[in-house]
């Protein structure tokens, strides 16, 4: 069943939330009105869930400021957009630096306003499908518990920390790396916050939730007249993280064609705007992430060689759950203690059985989908103990490979009979081409025998697939 956006409306302007209004239902959201920032908060407190709020800056009471800062503490899940006659780069910045999703000028163009609108609820809408980040621990490091504002105390994390330490306050750029759901976005933030940037604009933009005829504009901002719609200046988001720092999420979504004017942004630290002529210089610190492999979409020919290497400086390999299940027990512990103040419950932990079960699970949505899980637990349990009866099937079954097996794929097990009977090297040799052949066979009946997909999935290139599955008279078998 579809789901219908919801849309807050925040003006003092009667007739501006008619326009809005108007407008935007005819786009088929759902939009509701606030004359002002507290009887917005009154309508967010007495259960209205909305994707977006958009409201204008200058109202009196609590302006568009105020309301801003409550919605990135409270509700982190919404899009703010502001608008607002009152428009100026300084403005903005204030604004995206304290987490409006965009800013929109009046007078605006209804198209620009369309786009800016269905952009916020896209990326609205991908955040409570995924779920938010991981748990964050306050701002001083338990060494027992994590560092950095996250949680983790495994070998894995201990070597992300390792290069946070090195790296945070330095302005070399980072490309993060890792599976959906694992926290790249707290490392950027980790990145920028141990930075002397900290007191700076952290600018994040979600690249795969950009349209490509946009995505330009966004990134370095258009002048008055240079596309139909563009009716006022308007900075891009290289121009609002001047000498802070600029997070580009989702990298690889970058078209081609915008790949070689980023490399250029890259390498000079300036740029033009959208019909513009004046050279504009940023001093950026520049953060980047994707759950894909790079070096495949380089090999594929769709992500450009000379950019991968720009971006691969300090590279920062973020671990799956399952390769860390050290750590689950602090997750776990963490999660409960936000459930509990947020639902209102007084849940203790989870039973033996269900630990276990947490633990030999793959988690494939990792991070993300164990706190979409135990929000759901928390909220069912009629115990101070989370029972194993309450898990889904999955995590009874102990489907998928556990989280102690160190990978979603799993590995033969070591013929003992042969142990003394061949040296050590063919034993290697022949368990190590056994383990190779097993991967290939489980990647490509995980993606339907499609060799570029299992290539991505192994993390190395299509071309050295074809040569291992020919190796292993696997296309035969194909």
């Amino acid at each position: 069943m579809s789901i219908t956006p919801r849309i807050l409306v925040v003006d003092d302007e009667p007739n501006m939330r008619t326009i809005l209004k108007g407008l935007l239902a005819r786009e088929g959201y759902a939009v509701a009105e606030a004359s002002d920032g507290r009887e917005a908060v009154v309508r967010l407190e007495t259960g209205g869930d909305y994707h977006v709020v958009i409201t204008d800056l200058r109202m009196p009471g609590m302006d568009g400021m105020q309301l801003l800062a409550r919605m990135v503490e409270h509700y982190p899940e919404t899009a703010t957009v502001m608008i607002t006659a009152h428009g100026t780069v300084d403005t903005a910045v204030e604004a995206m630096k304290v987490g409006a999703f965009d800013f929109v000028t009046k007078p605006f163009d209804a198209d620009e306003l369309r786009a800016v609108v269905k952009k916020a609820v896209n990326t609205a809408m991908s955040v409570r499908l995924d779920g938010v980040e991981p748990i964050a621990l306050p701002a001083t490091d338990d060494g027992d518990t994590g560092r950095f504002g996250m949680i983790g105390r495994s070998g894995p994390m201990r070597d992300v920390y390792a290069i946070l330490e090195k790296v945070a306050n330095s302005p070399t750029t980072v490309l993060v790396t890792g599976e959906s759901g694992t926290g790249k976005e707290l490392v950027a933030k980790a990145l920028h916050n141990c930075s002397s940037r900290q007191a700076r604009p952290f600018i994040r933009v979600n690249c795969a939730a950009i349209p490509q005829t946009l995505i330009e504009s966004e990134l370095f901002g258009h002048e008055k007249g240079a596309f139909t719609g563009a009716i006022a200046s308007k900075p891009g988001r290289f121009e609002l993280a001047d000498r802070g720092s600029l997070f580009l999420d989702e990298i690889a979504e970058i078209p081609p064609e915008m790949q070689v004017k980023l490399l250029r942004a890259i390498q000079e630290s300036s740029f033009e705007r959208v019909g513009g002529l004046k050279t504009l210089s940023v001093d950026v610190r520049l953060i980047t992430a994707t759950n894909r492999n790079l070096q495949v979409e380089v090999e594929e020919g769709r992500f450009r060689e000379d950019l991968f290497y720009r971006l691969n400086v300090v590279p920062i390999r973020l671990p799956p759950l399952r390769e860390r299940p050290d750590d689950i027990p602090l997750l776990v512990e963490h999660m409960l203690i936000r459930f509990n103040e947020r639902l209102g419950k007084q849940i203790d932990g989870l039973s033996v059985e269900s630990m276990n079960a947490f633990r030999r699970y793959s988690w494939p949505g990792n991070i993300r989908e164990m706190e979409n899980l135990l929000e759901r637990l928390v909220l069912f349990s009629e115990d101070a103990t989370i029972s194993a009866d309450l898990l889904p099937d999955e995590l009874k079954s102990g489907s998928g490979v556990g989280a102690g097996g160190g990978s979603a794929l799993s590995a033969p097990r070591l013929d003992r009979d042969l142990v003394g009977r061949v040296s050590m090297k063919q034993l290697v040799r022949e368990t190590t081409a056994q383990l190779e052949r097993e991967l290939i066979v489980q990647a490509l009946d995980q993606t339907g025998g499609n060799v570029t997909r299992a290539a991505q999935l192994l993390m190395i290139s299509r071309k050295s697939l074809q040569n291992k599955m020919k190796e292993f008279n696997l296309r035969d078998e194909e």
